[in-house]
């Protein structure tokens, strides 16, 4: 079992994805953390900016990992690049649109009012560039394109995680999916046409994001 502090970090990482920074209350996550209310002071001093800026950073590296667990196997670039939205529309259908991204979701709750947790935000989002350009990298792509191409699949996962959670559909993931997919072939055969045909196996993944 994880230890207490461990809990709580977990805990308020759920209720941050679920709920924002604002609906997300310390008493609530002592309960779900199954720890005394005295203990979150304990280990985290500041209070619940503190909690919340430190659960934000431990999030935004799990989910950087992802870069590497999903495109790193992937046989081309294209099924990786898709891969990232299959699994984002897949989670949500799965958890019934609770789950999205907690960054995304704090980020736009806080970004003009708390700047302490815009920086935590911000400094995830960076890490995630600087996760996402090597993969694209890897396949012959330059480094500005390579950014470019990072800094569009991370918008398009969070514009599309909002969206879909909104619309209670994967349509938009689905679609910001294929854009990127689209872009990225794009990239490749501005690279070289052999290139672009290499990574086509991807072709199908572009119209069954999140139904196989």
């Amino acid at each position: 079992m994880p230890d207490t502090r461990t809990r709580i970090m977990n805990s308020s990482a759920e209720l941050l994805r679920r709920n924002g920074y604002a609906g997300t209350g310390l008493k609530r996550i002592a309960a779900e953390a199954d720890a005394p209310f005295g203990s979150i002071y304990h280990f985290f001093p500041g209070g619940k900016e503190q909690l919340a800026d430190e659960s934000i950073r431990a999030s935004g590296a799990t989910y950087a990992d992802l870069f590497a667990e999903i495109m790193d196997p992937a046989p081309d670039l294209l099924s990786g690049v898709a891969a990232m939205f299959t699994g984002a529309a897949r989670t949500l259908v799965e958890t019934d649109f609770a789950d999205a991204c907690p960054i995304a979701t704090v980020a736009l709750e806080v970004a003009s009012t708390n700047d302490t947790l815009r920086r935590a935000t911000a400094d995830v989002f960076d890490g995630w560039v600087r996760a996402g350009v090597p993969r694209f990298a890897r396949w012959g792509l330059d480094a500005a394109t390579s950014r470019s191409l990072t800094l569009a699949l991370i918008t398009g996962l969070e514009g599309g995680f909002v969206l879909s959670r909104a619309q209670r559909s994967t349509e938009a993931l689905e679609a910001a999916g294929a854009s990127v997919v689209a872009a990225t072939r794009a990239a490749l055969a501005a690279t070289s046409p052999d290139n672009a045909a290499t990574h086509d196996t991807a072709a199908t993944h572009e119209t069954a994001v999140s139904h196989d």
